[in-house]
């Protein structure tokens, strides 16, 4: 052996005799030592307390079976650091600490340092707990203050993980701004995968379930479709999810298919920010295709099919996140649509049974439903839906083709129109109500065409031959926060037209009409009698409704109203005066007064009438003023001669009575 090689030797055995002496030191040393100084630094760096509590020692181990050659030969340093705890901010409300840790295992690649790369192969976690709170003012505790300018590391040394485990992992989950307080088991199977499951509460609600996800690195990666599947169960609303996020490091896109069961869509508010209205229990099903930009979130709920109560709903839905308001765009149709499933959406039917706790009770006495209209979230965002239902199921008449279009802006949400056949006519209707305002203000305008009687009353056998109609206009503004402070505080007015047709107490009983049904019944008894015209010309003023004209001719007798109905204080005072036609006699020649409340009405004999004998005549003339205002709601057909027009020009020459309300005043001092 030459000298040349010699020297080589003993260089590579001084070598080889140097790392063995510094394995030996690091494998010997005790690594506690250095616990003050690591403590120190990551604490200064993240202005938390770190410290690691327990031992924390050096161990070499054999590379993994991937290494080849001679890389086999290099041993990889095992660091091992038990009871580890990061401090949280002062602020935070979850306990004294952010992160802790029973115990962190990590194995490290030393050849990756010569290419200035610290090379983690694995990191173990074992019971680790981390806790992520939100305070005021937007704050969170995981974020941590940034490198002043200058400071960023310019040294060129790169970072990587190769394997993530964890093992009986914890995360808790604060938010008072949405009453969260969510709790996470997080487990690493063999194959990569995590498992999870939900505790906790959100939106004061229980919270539970549990799910299936990738790797928790690949959550770094770019350019991967990331596995999802997921059951989550917020109070009585139940979230299945199972599909692919793309691109989790940076998301692009989500498709996932979604399936939703609930007790109210108002209950996904809290939990997607969609302004959706009160319901029965409703379950959708379909596709989620969402793309993520800066600041512009777009999510699209394709052809999804579902029930709300015992109607089917379908369509299509897009959610866009922006400026000024996010929108909610889309259409959505119904083939049976439940009429009564539509209740809760206009704060109709209190029942007792199925109210809230927090919700105010119906007073006693009262009828007209009382729950407040949430208002309050219509300001979050604007809507432009279409709605199309193609029957509607009712039990007291049948309707059909209801169309509408569904606008909210700047919390005022507008129905225009609300379209919809029913008894062979149609109904077209004009909704506003400004939720803005404080009460909410109301304006409704309604025209009803060609509504034909013995389809508004199918269950009526002796309807069926009538060849009568309805037709009316409505127009009225009112304020309020649920239904009945909205009628009590209504304006406007309400015309209406019935010609050749029947009426007896049977037909108003199946127009859930009790208190008419009473009155037809104390006049004409049980018998059917045939209708010539009902003409109504009605005037309302702050809730309380009053006839300007209201005329009943049949083939017995003619009926006239006078008085008034009070819709706040729910009170009715009312005059009926029959006038009987020839020898055809009527059950009843004297006046009938009803009065009482909606809730328990009273009809009988208006005697003080009779005393004073206000004859009918003085009546009759109240039809003459309005009723040119009636005229245009007359619809003969070619060559007819309609029995309203007749009635109403006959009207016309009667003289002119006093007002309704100068009336009522005379019956109370008659009465008195």
């Amino acid at each position: 052996m030459n000298r040349a090689l010699k020297i080589v030797a003993a260089a590579l055995g001084i070598l080889v005799a140097l790392v063995v002496v510094l394995l030996v030191i690091a494998s010997t040393f005790d690594w506690n030592r250095v616990k003050p100084w690591i403590n120190e630094k990551v604490s200064v760096a993240t202005e938390r307390r770190f410290s690691i509590d327990g031992d924390l020692s050096l161990s070499w181990e054999r590379p993994p079976e991937q290494q080849t050659g001679w890389r086999r030969l290099i041993p990889w340093p095992h660091l091992r650091m038990q009871d580890v705890k990061l401090g949280n901010p002062d602020w935070a409300k979850s306990g004294p600490y952010m992160a802790q840790i029973r115990q962190a295992d990590v194995s490290l690649n030393l050849l990756p340092l010569l290419r200035k790369t610290i090379s983690v192969d694995s990191i173990v976690l074992t019971e680790p707990n981390l806790a992520l709170e939100k305070g005021s003012d937007n704050r969170n505790n995981w974020t941590f203050p940034k490198k002043e300018d200058g400071q960023e590391s310019s040294s060129g040394w790169g970072f990587d993980i190769n394997e993530l485990t964890i093992r009986e992992g914890n995360v808790r989950y604060l938010d008072p701004a949405k009453h969260a307080d969510a709790r996470v088991r997080i487990d690493t199977e063999q194959d990569g995968t995590t498992t999870f499951k939900l505790g906790g509460t959100f939106n004061e609600e229980p919270l539970s379930g549990g799910g299936k996800t990738g790797s928790l690195l690949a959550l770094r990666q770019s350019n991967v479709r990331y596995p999802v599947q997921a059951v989550v169960k917020v109070g009585e609303t139940t979230i299945t999810a199972d599909g692919t996020l793309t691109d989790p490091s940076h998301p692009s896109a989500l498709d996932i298919n979604l399936k939703i069961l609930g007790a109210s869509m108002s209950d996904l508010f809290p939990l997607s920010g969609v302004v959706l209205p009160e319901t029965p229990k409703f379950s959708t099903e379909g596709r989620v295709v969402a793309t993520f930009a800066e600041d512009r979130l777009r999510v699209r709920y394709e052809k999804f099919k579902g029930r709300v109560g015992d109607s089917d709903i379908g369509g299509t839905l897009e959610y866009a996140q922006q400026e000024p308001r996010p929108t909610l765009r889309g259409e959505v149709t119904s083939n049976q649509l439940v009429l009564d499933d539509l209740g809760a959406i206009v704060g109709a039917g209190d029942d007792e049974g199925k109210k809230k706790k927090d919700e105010p009770k119906i007073p006693p006495g009262k009828v007209l439903p009382v729950s407040p209209f949430k208002t309050d979230r219509w300001g979050t965002m604007d809507v432009q839906v279409t709605f199309s239902g193609k029957k509607i199921v009712r039990d007291k008449m049948p309707i059909d083709n209801l169309h509408t279009n569904i606008r909210l802006e700047k919390g005022v949400l507008s129905l225009a129109p609300l379209d919809f056949g029913i008894a062979g006519g149609k109904l077209t209707t004009e909704l506003r109500i400004d939720g803005s305002a404080e009460p909410a203000r109301a304006r409704m305008k309604v025209s009803a065409r060609g509504l034909r009687l013995k389809e508004m009353f199918p269950k009526v056998e002796s309807m069926y031959a009538s060849v009568g109609q309805l037709n009316g206009d409505a127009e009225l503004t009112a304020a309020g926060n649920s239904v009945a402070a909205l009628l009590g505080s209504m304006n406007g007015e309400v015309k209406s037209l019935i010609n050749q047709g029947s009426i007896s107490k049977f037909v108003l009983e199946a127009a859930g009409l009790n208190v008419g049904s009473a009155v037809i019944a104390k006049l004409f008894g049980d018998r059917q009698v045939p209708l010539n015209c009902m003409a109504a010309d009605l005037v309302v003023d702050k809730g309380v409704m009053q006839p300007r004209t209201f005329v009943l001719d049949t083939t017995d007798a003619t009926v006239r109203m006078e008085g008034a109905i009070d819709f706040g204080e729910e009170q009715m005072n009312l005059t009926i005066r029959p006038e009987s036609k020839g020898v055809r006699l009527i059950s009843l020649r004297s006046p009938l007064y009803v009065g009482g409340t909606f809730k328990n009405p009273d009809v009988g004999v208006d005697k003080g009438v009779i005393a004073l004998k206000a004859g009918a005549a003085t009546v009759l003339g109240a039809v003459a003023a309005p009723f040119a205002g009636l005229l245009a709601l007359i619809n003969p057909g070619p060559g007819e001669d309609p029995p309203c027009g007749a009635l109403l020009a006959e009207a016309k020459e009667k003289p002119r009575a006093p007002s309704p309300a100068k009336a009522a005043a005379q019956q109370r001092q008659t009465r008195e």
